[in-house]
């Protein structure tokens, strides 16, 4: 072979490799990011087939089931169920909840799965709107009642 040939031959493999590497490291980062949607039925009896392991990075999206919210008084730590059509997942959190969280409101919640049946989340996003639900949620919540905030009981006595 010519000297100039493998030359070029070795610059263009050189160039292939390394655009090779820096795209599976994109993958790789790209992977550990990614927060995969579950319903609490799809969580509890898998999505496809596939159960989402423990110590995965999920969200979950659901209605809270009324009377399940339970406060720390000494810290800012809640818990409450999640539902949708089928089986119940418990939702810890530690902060500030968001103005339109409420019992019976559908929410959004990232976090980590620490049992089949229960997250710990880092983040809890409630509907802007009552009327607006994800589409994915929308098609896995058919048949929930929703629970309007003018008729919701926020445990205000008076």
């Amino acid at each position: 072979m010519n000297p100039r040939r493998k030359q070029r031959l070795m610059a263009f493999s050189a160039i292939i490799l390394v655009i090779g590497g820096a795209i599976g490291l994109m993958l790789y980062a790209l992977g550990q990011n990614i927060d995969l949607f579950y319903t609490p039925s799809e969580l509890v009896e898998g999505k496809n087939g596939v159960k989402p392991q423990v110590g995965q990075r999920l969200r979950i999206g659901g209605m809270v089931v009324p009377g399940s919210v339970q406060r720390d008084d000494d810290s800012l730590a809640v818990s409450f169920d999640l539902v949708d059509t089928g089986p119940v997942v418990r939702v810890s959190y530690q902060g500030i909840l968001p103005d339109l969280f409420r019992e019976g409101q559908g929410i959004v919640a990232t976090g980590v799965l620490t049992a089949l049946n229960h997250i710990e989340a880092e983040e809890v996003l409630a509907k802007h709107d009552e009327e607006y639900m994800p589409p994915e949620l929308a098609e896995a919540m058919k048949g929930i009642k929703h629970v309007k905030p003018s008729e919701a009981n926020y445990g205000n006595k008076g």
